[in-house]
C-alpha cells in the first residue's frame, strides 16, 4: 500500500515539474510563436478523429442548428485552434510579473462602468465564462480591487499552491467551491467587494436547475441568483477577447441582463444563461466548446457518445 502511494505521489510530482517547465517555456516564448504552434495543434485536433473534436462539433451542432454544415466545420476548426491557444497561453498569464501580463491587454470596453460599480461599495459579482483568456480577464479588472474568486481546488497540494500563488499576484483571494467558499464570497459581497465566478460549469445537482442554454437544457448554477437576492450586488459579465496576429487582448465587460435581479429564480436563471450567451456570441470560436456542458440531462439520457 505504501509503495502504491509513493508511486502515485512520484507520478504527480513528475507531472507537476513538467507543468512548471511548460509554464516557464510559455512565458518565455513570443505570443506570436505560441499562437502559431496552437494553430498547428488545433488543425491536427480537427483533422484527426479526436474526442475533443467530437464533443466540440456535437455542442456546436446542438447550439447552432440553423448553421450550414460548411459553417459548422469552419467553426469547429476555429474553436479547436482557440482551445489549443488557451492552453499554450497559460504561461503568459501565470508566470511573468503581473505588470507584464497586464501589458497584453491593449483595449477595453465597458471597464469604466464596471469599476464605477466596484468602487460604489454595493458589491459586484463578476462572471467569467470560459471564453477567450479568462485568466487575463480577471487579472486585468481586479488588479487594484479587493476580490475573491471561487475555484475547484486540485487534489494535488503542490498544484493547488501554484494556482493560488499565481492568482494572488493580482490581489485575488481564492476560495474553494464548498460551503466555506460560499460563505466567504457572501461576506465579501456584504463588504462591498468583487466576487468572481465561472458561471458555465456544471454544478452539483442540488446546486442547480435545468435552464435553456442556446436552446438546450443545461444544469445551471443557482448560486449567482441566490447571492443577488441576499446582497443586491450588481452582476457583470465579460471576457478577454483574443485579437488577431498576436496583438494581445481586448477586455469586454458589461452588466448582466436585467432579469438576473428577479426574485423569480427561474427567470433569474434564464437571464444568467442569456447573459453568458450574449458574451459568447461576441466571439463564438473563442468559447470552450470542448467542455461537456450538456453531460447531465433532465431525463437522464446520454448526450455525448
Amino acid at each position: 500500500m505504501l509503495r502504491l502511494i509513493t508511486e502515485q505521489f512520484s507520478i504527480r510530482l513528475l507531472q507537476y515539474i513538467l507543468f512548471k517547465v511548460f509554464l516557464q517555456l510559455g512565458a518565455w516564448l513570443p505570443l506570436s510563436f505560441l499562437q502559431l504552434l496552437a494553430k498547428c495543434w488545433g488543425i491536427c485536433l480537427y483533422l484527426l478523429p479526436t474526442k475533443v473534436k467530437a464533443i466540440t462539433k456535437k455542442n456546436l451542432i446542438s447550439c447552432f442548428p440553423t448553421k450550414s454544415e460548411s459553417d459548422l466545420e469552419k467553426l469547429t476548426r476555429a474553436s479547436l485552434i482557440n482551445t489549443a491557444t488557451t492552453f499554450l497561453e497559460m504561461g503568459k498569464s501565470w508566470v511573468p510579473p503581473m505588470a507584464e501580463s497586464l501589458k497584453l491587454v491593449v483595449d477595453s470596453e465597458g471597464e469604466e462602468q464596471f469599476l464605477s460599480a466596484a468602487k460604489s461599495s454595493c458589491g459586484v459579482i463578476l462572471l467569467a465564462p470560459h471564453i477567450g483568456n479568462w485568466e487575463i480577464f480577471g487579472f486585468h479588472l481586479c488588479d487594484e480591487l479587493k476580490s475573491t474568486w471561487l475555484y475547484q481546488p486540485p487534489k494535488f497540494e503542490l498544484l493547488d499552491k501554484l494556482i493560488t500563488n499565481t492568482r494572488s499576484r493580482a490581489g485575488i483571494e481564492m476560495t474553494p467551491t464548498n460551503r466555506v467558499g460560499v460563505s466567504n464570497i457572501l461576506r465579501a459581497l456584504k463588504r462591498g467587494e468583487v466576487v468572481g465566478i465561472l458561471p458555465d460549469q456544471i454544478p452539483p445537482l442540488e446546486g442547480g436547475r435545468f435552464t435553456p442554454f442556446f436552446g438546450e437544457p443545461a444544469l445551471t448554477m443557482t448560486l449567482v441568483s441566490k447571492l443577488v437576492q441576499k446582497t443586491q450586488a450588481k452582476v457583470f459579465c465579460g471576457f478577454a477577447k483574443r485579437l488577431p496576429n498576436a496583438k494581445g487582448y481586448k477586455v469586454i465587460v458589461e452588466e448582466a441582463t436585467n432579469d438576473i435581479y428577479s426574485r423569480d429564480i427561474n427567470k433569474s436563471l434564464i437571464a444568467l444563461n442569456q447573459t453568458i450567451e450574449k458574451t459568447i456570441l461576441m466571439s463564438v470560436e473563442q468559447y470552450s466548446w470542448e467542455y461537456k456542458r450538456f453531460r447531465l440531462r433532465p431525463d437522464g439520457s446520454r448526450f455525448y457518445d
